[in-house]
């Protein structure tokens, strides 16, 4: 007769602290290694039964620390591995789709071989961006004009012969229109009209 007393008992995944002030429980809740091992925790133990939350915060502390450091060798073969890992998924699932009879699981294993194959390429453009930056251009000043400009400071002079139209230096001018030489003569030179003897009416302004 077998009792359950030599049945492994099954541990939980994660494990709530004991003993901790509300401080110091909110600093954990926001601690990056112990937040990311309690996440990684459930997962690692399909491989690792009798691995623990506090030493995967312990490795995941020296590779933050590593990495604050600039040394980015291991983001670079974590992203390697990443990369042929959703590859073989990419292979995987195409293959079971092209031994699929009907046409909705064919679609389904399709999409999701698709989903990993891209991925796979986000994976490598990240790879890539991290270990060949981009290089940025800096631009201190762009000038777009139709004419000539000269920019000091910010600045905006326009040279005489352009067009007034545009933005810059703007001129106090005479109105030319209604006016020549500044005022010293009237634009209408034309001589004083005589009114038609018929119409009273429309006599001549006297001067």
């Amino acid at each position: 007769m077998t009792t359950k007393q030599n049945a492994p008992k099954t541990k939980l995944a994660t494990k709530k602290p004991q003993g901790l002030t509300k401080e110091q429980q909110a600093k954990i809740a926001v601690s990056s290694s112990v937040m990311s091992a309690a996440a990684a925790e459930p997962f690692a133990k399909i491989l690792f039964p009798e691995i623990d939350i506090n030493d995967l915060s312990t490795e995941l502390k020296v590779r933050m620390k590593t990495v604050n450091d600039g040394d980015l060798s291991g983001m670079e073969a974590m992203l390697v591995g990443q990369a042929q890992a959703l590859q073989t998924i990419f292979t995987s699932l195409a293959r079971k789709a092209a031994s699929q009879e009907y046409l909705k699981n064919y679609g389904l294993f399709m999409n999701l071989a698709l989903k990993a194959q891209a991925q796979s390429r986000a994976t490598i453009q990240a790879l890539t961006e991290l270990k060949y930056p981009k290089q940025v251009a800096f631009v201190k000043q762009a000038n777009i004009s139709n004419g000539h400009q000269q920019i000091n400071n910010g600045v905006i002079e326009k040279q005489p012969h352009e067009n007034i139209s545009h933005a810059g230096k703007t001129l106090n001018h005479t109105n030319e229109l209604l006016e020549a030489n500044h005022g010293s003569e009237t634009m209408d030179t034309r001589a004083t009209q005589t009114t038609i003897p018929q119409d009273k009416a429309m006599e001549t302004v006297a001067t």
